[in-house]
């Protein structure tokens, strides 16, 4: 089972963008991590963007805490405590993986995916010790989005829940208790909600995707950093949303297909910036600039939140 930060060996198996960064996330808090990444390529790169990422967290002192396998057969499964699996978003792959990871790792290691859509039950399906088998979902980027979801399966140990929780709280992030193993979770099934009657309005001809990003990001939305839909709804009065939503849900979107608007440019290999067009057209100047927006609005956001945030020791 997981103690402090500084007792736990982490595995995180694939060290692409989302590992390589929930890697940093734990290797700030004081655990020892080690990568398993089997692409050459990929793994040449990861000691450099490890320094460069804990230098710029203001944990350059742990950068030693960091590692690379190539494989798992390079991993000394004896200490390991956790491992977080980070592979593609493909059941079959994760179904194959945490049937090798049920033999490598010693029967109290907990095994954790950061599938965003996959029930953990369903990835831990016909294995011996799925209570030990629970979801942990990290947003992109990981080492800049404080939360994480702690995910239960059906047959998840509450004991493994609990001491992952308190393992990433150590860690400085904010983590969630999802009860119930549903397709999205919690946030991802809020962040749908929000996208189909968004998209719904779109293909209604009611606005534009420009104007929804703009009613969100400076309207309501921009309320959200200092306060969720429950703790804003106190503030304003839950009679005023009450009688708001008794006028507005009969005429919601409630559709169980996704909008025109968004199937059209997917069949349309319009994916956005991989393909240059998406609700929006990219060069490769275009991409850049946004995201280094993009990355310097997040961190501007978390300085504003920092203090609310656990503590790393």
């Amino acid at each position: 089972m997981l103690f402090t930060p500084a007792e736990t060996k982490v595995i995180v198996v694939g060290g692409g963008t989302m590992g390589a960064d929930v890697a940093a996330v734990c290797a700030r808090g004081g655990c020892a991590v080690q990568v398993v990444e089997p692409t050459t390529e990929r793994r040449a790169l990861l000691p450099d963007y490890f320094a460069n990422t804990l230098t710029e967290l203001g944990y350059e002192n742990r950068i030693h805490l960091l590692s690379v396998a190539g494989s798992l057969e390079e991993v000394d499964w004896a200490d390991v405590d956790l491992v977080i699996e980070c592979v593609p978003e493909r059941l079959d792959i994760k179904q194959e993986l945490f049937a090798k990871l049920e033999k490598y790792a010693k029967p109290e290691a907990v095994l954790a995916s950061n599938s965003t859509s996959f029930p953990i039950s369903q990835i831990a399906d016909g294995l011996k010790t799925s209570a030990r088998m629970i979801g942990l979902h990290f947003f992109m980027p990981a080492h800049l989005i404080p939360c994480v979801e702690v995910v239960y399966g059906e047959k998840t140990s509450p004991m493994v829940g609990e001491s992952l929780t308190k393992l990433m709280t150590a860690c400085g992030m904010m983590p969630v208790t999802v009860k119930k193993d549903l397709p999205g979770f919690l946030a991802n099934r809020l962040q749908h909600a929000l996208s189909r009657e968004a998209f719904a309005m779109v293909d209604a001809g009611i606005c534009t995707p420009e104007d929804i990003d703009k009613a969100v990001r400076f309207g309501f939305g921009f309320r959200y950093i200092a306060a969720g839909p429950a703790m804003q709804r106190d503030h304003a009065g839950l009679e005023i949303h009450a009688a708001g939503g008794a006028t507005i849900y009969p005429s919601l979107n409630n559709s169980a297909t996704i909008a025109k608007c968004l199937s059209e440019r997917v069949d349309s290999g319009k994916f956005g910036m991989k393909t240059g067009e998406g609700f929006y057209s990219w060069t490769a100047e275009s991409i850049a600039a946004e995201r280094k927006r993009y990355q310097n609005a997040l961190r501007d956001g978390l300085k504003i939140i920092q203090k609310e945030l656990p503590e790393i020791k």
